[in-house]
């Protein structure tokens, strides 16, 4: 007990010290906070009527694009790693070569392949530009993640689930994937939050998300720390939301009365 009081102890010491540095930092740079000027950057009441600040609507933005870009990612790699282990040669070479390009060049060029040569080709607004090319890359992350997850279930599941006779897709729906899960869970949430935190890349091609919102209040108002400060607790918030969820959902499978 004293051994875990006394680590507890150095991790707040260590923290306050960072604070310490930062606030003598902030102090030297003789910086007038202002945030009573915060509010309407949330709401704002006109008339009775609620009105959202532009940090809400990118908030509501950088929620509508990690959540879509997501799911397509979990579809991406599940298909991805489905073809990288089935029979078909022609389909383990495709996979590979899709893993091999997208997990090897940087994200914002993908970004700007995607916006700039593929979406005016396929007819894509900027919008699902963005989507599309934050599920392409952490599609090649998730593939490897559920890959992983499938290959550590034991052969003998899969050598039972043919000797009943299951077809391939009842396979792995009720014998496979269910076991896989505990496997694949952990990575994958931590997949997910970086897709929030990759959302703020599609800033690049104006989406007005929450990092662009900060862009723009910045430059109207100069005021830096204060925007900078809620921006990241916005994105902690959503984060560490996420991460609680999915550990509430693991335990859950993990019940032994379940």
């Amino acid at each position: 007990m004293l051994s875990v009081f006394w680590q507890i102890t150095k991790a707040g010491l260590v923290l306050a010290f960072l604070g310490w540095l930062i606030w003598r930092g902030i102090e030297a740079m003789d910086y007038r906070w202002q945030w009573f000027r915060v509010q309407p950057f949330f709401y704002r009441v006109i008339d009775g009527e609620i009105i959202w600040g532009p940090l809400v609507r990118g908030l509501i933005m950088t929620l509508q694009i990690a959540s879509i870009a997501g799911v397509l990612a979990v579809l991406i790699g599940f298909v991805t790693a489905l073809a990288r282990m089935s029979g078909s040669f022609a389909g383990r070479i495709i996979a590979t070569v899709y893993l091999e390009s997208i997990r090897n060049t940087p994200l914002l060029v993908q970004l700007f392949l995607v916006y700039f040569v593929l979406a005016p080709i396929i007819g894509l607004d900027r919008f699902w530009a963005g989507v599309l090319c934050l599920a392409l890359f952490e599609g090649s992350f998730a593939a490897e993640i559920i890959r992983g997850g499938l290959r550590g279930v034991d052969r003998g599941q899969y050598e039972a689930a043919e000797a009943v006779g299951l077809s391939t897709a009842d396979k792995y729906r009720y014998i496979i994937i269910p076991q896989s899960l505990p496997l694949i869970l952990p990575p994958l949430t931590g997949l997910l939050i970086s897709t929030i935190k990759h959302s703020a890349i599609v800033s690049v091609i104006a989406l007005a998300e929450l990092t662009t919102q900060g862009l723009n209040l910045v430059s109207n108002t100069f005021m830096a720390f204060e925007v900078w400060f809620i921006v990241a607790g916005m994105y902690l918030a959503l984060t560490v939301t996420l991460s609680f969820a999915v550990t509430l959902f693991e335990w859950y499978l993990n019940k032994p009365d379940r």
